[in-house]
């Protein structure tokens, strides 16, 4: 495959993004435990190797579109992890200056249209950023991270078939979890999710979400089409989602075998690490060093984001509306 022949620096990066995934949405599980967290967390863990498999084909100027469960599309696009977490905290120095919480962290300095607690709230998103690029004549391309149970949407739908009519350069990345809550999309979603976007004319792909090198290589094509112009593609990524469906979900739906087979047998990481390690790509001093480094960043950020100030009550009404003039 192509992406093992990334460089060594990239395949660090790789590395590192997805662990900080990994490491962030563990301690935030850890740390909604001890009820300082408002709200509710939907955690990505388990699903890193999508976000980093794609993202790392783009650049600043591109853009992405997120779901309820995006702390690991944020990090993956390069957003800040110390204003993250006091987003998450409700803090004044986060993202969002702690108003949006979990679910809607957005950060347009990096492409990152925003966390969106509507379910197919993304693709009409990324198809205006898309159709901005097109029209501008840029090479920019945007992807709409979604779920299996965003596939059944209308505004997904309605976001594909535009894309297509007018050969937009986006990228619809399903990534699903066999999920939709707590409702197995086998129920659900009918037929074959790739066979949707053929049904359109829309290049299509099914891609394994534990295999990074997979997502990566299918990721590469997808994004060349759509800078070629030559318009949209699906990708259909099956991969595990380790936490509940949020952060009160006791997640009876699934067996306890079922969830420690899922980690044992399908951890993107885990994976990672074998197969670079099998080619001699990197050594596992290098990973473990990632490891520790990561360990220091996130326990930084939660100490960072404790002692942060709460937001101030004269910012209440601030950030509520555009002003345009």
């Amino acid at each position: 495959m192509t992406g093992m022949q990334l460089s060594r620096d990239k395949l660090l990066e790789a590395y590192r993004m997805m662990r900080t995934i990994r490491m962030f949405e563990d301690r935030v599980s850890a740390e909604m435990a001890s009820g300082d967290i408002p709200g509710n967390t939907h955690l990505y863990a388990g699903q890193e190797a999508s976000a980093v498999g794609i993202c790392l084909h783009l650049t600043p100027d591109d853009h992405i579109a997120s779901t309820h469960r995006g702390h690991g599309h944020c990090i993956a696009k390069g957003c800040d992890v110390d204003g993250m977490m006091a987003e998450i905290f409700g803090k004044e120095s986060g993202i969002c200056r702690g108003k949006g919480g979990s679910m809607h962290i957005a950060d347009l300095s990096k492409g990152m249209l925003g966390a969106n607690g509507i379910v197919g709230g993304g693709p009409p998103l990324a198809c205006g950023a898309a159709l901005t690029a097109q029209v501008l004549g840029r090479s920019d391309v945007s992807v709409a991270f979604t779920g299996d149970g965003a596939i059944n949407q209308g505004t997904t739908a309605e976001s594909m078939n535009l894309a297509q009519v007018w050969k937009l350069p986006v990228i619809f990345a399903v990534e699903d979890n066999g999920f939709g809550e707590a409702t197995a999309s086998s129920f659900v979603v009918a037929g074959e999710i790739v066979k949707r976007a053929e049904a359109l004319g829309m290049a299509a792909i099914k891609v394994d979400g534990v295999d990074f090198f997979a997502v990566h290589d299918a990721a590469g094509e997808a994004v060349a089409r759509a800078r070629r112009g030559e318009g949209p593609t699906l990708l259909h990524i099956e991969t595990p989602r380790y936490y509940g469906h949020f952060s009160g979900d006791p997640d009876n739906y699934r067996t306890a075998e079922e969830k420690l087979a899922m980690r044992r047998d399908r951890d993107c990481l885990t994976i990672f690490r074998r197969r670079v390690g099998e080619a001699q790509l990197l050594a596992e001093s290098d990973l473990n060093a990632v490891d520790a480094e990561v360990q220091a960043l996130i326990d930084g950020a939660v100490k960072a984001a404790r002692g942060a100030p709460q937001p101030s009550l004269d910012t209440l009404t601030t950030d509520v509306y555009v002003r345009y003039a």
